[in-house]
């Protein structure tokens, strides 16, 4: 059983918080999803987000203000993206980039890292009724992809590719009548 659970109101929460120290998150993951679709259509273990690496030091201010102080040690962990919790249920899976000067931005490494679209995180979306900052739909298939497919992609990639008229990736099978809500 996963004891992390992070509701909407726990996003709207933390995302608060880091308004309040400057920090310019964008929502990712399955909340990217549910915000793009306007309705939480499954239940939520942890909260992706892009962050600028230069808000890195105000974000750790407010995330220890909420008590998520602690590296949570995950596979493939790296400087530029790992995991945050608060020891209970609380998880945030952070992703850092750099802006570059041609407006693109960098995540990764310098060596192998890759280069994101500039309006990567332009959507807007909305969260128990509140408008948050988010993936654009078409980042969000994307970042749901490539990789072997979990349930929760099944689930999260045909409901944006039909919302937002985008093809669906190869090995992803129709809408089934009643998506899994974990």
């Amino acid at each position: 059983m996963n004891a992390y659970s992070m509701s909407a109101k726990d996003v709207l929460a933390l995302m608060e918080r880091l308004e309040a120290h400057d920090v310019e998150a964008c929502i990712g993951g399955g909340w990217a999803v549910d915000a793009l679709l306007g309705e939480q259509t499954r239940e939520h273990s942890d909260l992706d987000l892009w962050v600028p690496a230069a808000h890195l030091e105000p974000l750790f201010v407010a995330f220890a203000e909420a008590g998520v102080d602690r590296v949570f040690p995950w596979p493939g962990d790296r400087p530029w993206n790992f995991v945050l919790h608060d020891g209970a249920r609380l998880r945030v899976d952070l992703h850092l980039y750099e802006p570059l000067a041609d407006g693109s931005l960098h995540y990764g490494s310098v060596v192998t890292g890759s280069s994101i679209p500039s309006d990567a995180f332009a959507g807007r979306g909305s969260i128990a009724g509140i408008i948050v900052r988010c993936e654009s739909a078409a980042w969000a298939v994307r970042c749901h992809t490539g990789y072997p497919a979990r349930d929760v992609d099944h689930h999260d990639v045909p409901l944006l590719c039909q919302r937002f008229g985008i093809p669906l990736p190869e090995g992803f099978g129709p809408l089934e009548e009643h998506p899994p809500r974990s």
